[in-house]
């Protein structure tokens, strides 16, 4: 249901919002927080389907601001969309006209869901410092886009110096993935310090200069960046380890490959992020983000710039070669062998009681490189299986040697038989001849 209203006000709104809800039959409200979008008109039709799909996780109200023309006469139109065409929310889409389009806050404090959070969206260019703006004062969270302005990475530096605890930026949420992925990876042995590390990416991504960020301020190493074309987003990483690097490459859109030493290299589905997505996992938590804090404060200024295309490092062998990496995906999405090896494996539960020197025999067994009972168990099942296939085989062989003997055997009786016969015949004839000359 849509509804819309000109030239009204706050109070207009709200009691129009009362009778809907009554005729649509939603008496209770079920919302969790407020979403207050601010975006000018021509992105406004984008950012209310975002935050549409976004509240079918989060139900909410959704106040989209929309700063019209600031010439003329003060004037309010609103649109209220419930049921079908709200999803999961209620969204009350305001455009201010004339002297109001400079007070968003007074229009938007009425309609706000009364003892919930508050959270503010830009999803265009946002203010320098968006704690202080009117509307970001009095959000408990403050989401912005650095990729969405014409210089990323100044914009980031201006987020850093305006930095209020509730800040994030999108283009934080975009590279969880890649964090999470780099953290297990990590958890695997051989369990080593990282000596450095070298990140590839766009210069217009704005998650690749956090990503770079993160990782120095985690890791207290030095990383170097890689650029890549424009557009292309973050296309690798590559941890240094004394064993060997450990290298995540997204060389498309959709799929990476995960290789480091000791273990098999592994396809894994690294998709890039839509934007319902970041908006929605953003809003799953309301307290400040320490990590996103750590890594815009004392991260971003431990970077150099870019002075390696990611063609030269890798040429160079300092970063990996992003050819090798998408025939290393294309060779494994045809093995299967290769998608076993990537599978999640189910371990069975461990036990509830376990003896300390067992588990520190085991430990010291597994860092040795010495196999675990289990291990030698299979191993042994592999070479009894091994050995009863060679033992079919010769099995095999000796019947089909048999069978050919016995059949060169018959063939030559058959023969002499045959032979025989023969004689047999032409001496009857030569006799039957004789008597006839006779």
């Amino acid at each position: 249901m849509i509804r819309d209203l000109t030239d009204t006000t706050t109070t207009g709104i709200s009691k129009t919002l009362v009778r809907l809800r009554n005729e649509v039959g939603a008496m209770a409200l079920g919302r969790v927080l407020t979403l207050v979008v601010v975006v000018d008109d021509t992105d406004a039709s984008e950012a209310i389907d975002v935050a549409n799909h976004a509240s079918r996780q989060h139900p909410c109200r959704i106040i989209v601001v929309i700063p019209g023309d600031r010439r003329g006469r003060n004037r309010l139109d609103a649109q209220i969309r419930l049921g079908g065409d709200a999803g999961a929310s209620e969204i009350v889409v305001l455009r201010l006209y004339g002297a109001l389009a400079n007070h968003g806050p007074s229009v938007v404090v009425p309609l706000l869901l009364p003892d919930s959070p508050i959270v503010a969206w830009w999803p265009g260019e946002a203010p320098d410092d968006v704690a202080k703006d009117p509307i970001g004062a009095m959000a408990q969270r403050r989401i912005t886009d650095a990729a969405e302005h014409r210089n990323p990475r100044l914009m980031l530096k201006k987020r850093a110096a305006t930095y209020a605890p509730g800040d994030t930026d999108l283009a934080w949420t975009r590279i969880t993935h890649w964090r999470g992925l780099l953290a297990a990876a990590l958890d695997q042995p051989p369990y080593e310090s990282i000596t450095g590390a070298v990140v590839s990416g766009a210069p217009d991504s704005p998650s690749s200069d956090l990503l770079a960020a993160w990782l120095a301020q985690r890791l207290k190493v030095p990383v170097r960046r890689a650029s890549t074309p424009r557009g292309s987003g973050i296309t690798s990483v590559r941890l240094e380890r004394p064993s060997g690097p450990v290298d995540l490459v997204r060389p498309g859109d959709v799929v990476a490959t995960l290789s480091q030493f000791g273990q098999p290299d592994r396809r894994i589905s690294l998709p890039r992020r839509e934007l319902p997505e970041c908006l929605a996992d953003e809003l799953r938590r309301l307290d400040p983000d320490e990590s996103y804090e750590a890594a815009l404060l004392h991260g971003l200024d431990k970077l150099g710039p870019a002075r390696l295309s990611a063609a030269a490092a890798a040429k160079a062998g300092k970063a990996p070669d992003i050819e090798q990496s998408r025939r290393l995906a294309a060779r494994l999405g045809r093995d299967d062998s290769a998608q076993e090896a990537s599978a999640m494996i189910t371990a069975p539960p461990a036990p509830e009681h376990a003896d300390t020197g067992q588990v520190h025999a085991a430990t010291v067994r597994k860092l040795a490189g010495k196999r675990t009972p289990r291990e030698k168990e299979t191993a042994a099942a592999r070479a009894a299986a091994k050995k009863a296939a060679a033992s079919k085989a010769t099995s095999r062989a000796t019947t089909k040697a048999t069978t050919g003997a016995t059949t060169k055997t018959a063939t030559s009786k058959a023969a002499k038989t045959t032979s025989r016969a023969t004689k047999k015949a032409a001496t009857k004839k030569a006799a039957a001849s004789g008597g006839g000359d006779s």
